[in-house]
């Protein structure tokens, strides 16, 4: 009987022992999960701030480049030329082989390019007055 009585005390502590270092094992593994979900919320931190970055980047890197468009569109209205007749000029003095669309692309600047450096006037690619004064002539 004594031996029972030892043996079911010998339990009783031990398994008091367990609970007590299973609790400190959650307690442990709680903190680190919450440390973890600490670091996780700093990097989706730094990364909306990346991306808040970048994207005010790309708004002025879109400014710039709205800019570069208006000059040329200035002055285009001031040499009082539309882009298909542009094209049309340029096609008929022989620079330009693209389809007349109204659009000035690439192929349309370059042609502007060649047309300038054939006529001795600044190749910039923009058709201000002199530049349209030459190719009206082609009309």
């Amino acid at each position: 009987m004594k031996v029972k009585l030892l043996a079911c005390v010998i339990l009783a502590l031990f398994l008091a022992g367990c609970a007590t270092s299973k609790g400190e094992v959650a307690a442990s593994e709680a903190d680190k999960l919450n440390m973890r979900v600490s670091e996780l919320e700093s990097e989706v931190q730094l990364k909306d701030m990346e991306i808040q970055r970048l994207q005010e980047e790309m708004k002025s890197a879109q400014t710039a480049e709205a800019q570069k468009v208006e000059p040329a569109e200035e002055k285009n209205v001031a040499a009082n030329w539309t882009p298909k007749q542009l094209q049309t000029a340029l096609k008929n003095a022989g620079f330009y082989n693209g389809e007349i669309d109204g659009s000035i692309g690439k192929t349309t600047r370059s042609a502007i390019k060649e047309f300038q450096k054939a006529n001795d006037l600044h190749a910039d690619g923009i058709v201000g007055k002199r530049t349209w004064a030459q190719l009206k002539k082609h009309l």
